[in-house]
């Protein structure tokens, strides 16, 4: 037979970790804020911010993605949309176009110096969180 106080005694475990966490993350996210207003670069467009997070993981991989292979992202939003994101954010100086080598027709997807101020600052509000 079950020992229902141990299961109930997870149960509350299991919630208040949950809430703590949620805490956390509300935390977070008011610090992310705060610090959005304070450089005035905000990321409003959450299909922007997906993106930049992929193009900053795969770069942080060391396998940059190609505009070919963001056009792809399908999780993210369709081509076209992922293509007109791409070009606002490099027009925002968010990300910018590598080569590699003399090869001048693929075009590799790079963060800029303020794309990487940008997360760093966010994992500074992470540790305070």
């Amino acid at each position: 037979m079950p020992d229902y106080n141990c299961i109930n005694t997870l149960k509350a475990y299991t919630i208040y970790f949950s809430i703590v966490n949620m805490t956390d993350y509300i935390s977070f996210l008011k610090l992310k804020q705060n610090l959005e207003a304070k450089l005035k670069t905000s990321l409003v467009d959450p299909t922007a911010e997906k993106l930049l997070e992929q193009i900053a993981i795969h770069y942080a991989q060391e396998k940059s993605l190609t505009v070919t292979e963001a056009m792809k992202l399908g999780k993210i939003a369709s081509p076209a949309t992922i293509h007109r994101k791409l070009s606002e954010l490099i027009r925002d100086g968010w990300i910018e176009f590598a080569f590699e080598g003399t090869n001048k027709r693929t075009k590799y997807l790079v963060p800029t110096t303020k794309l990487n101020k940008f997360f760093e600052n966010l994992s500074k509000l992470i540790a305070k969180a």
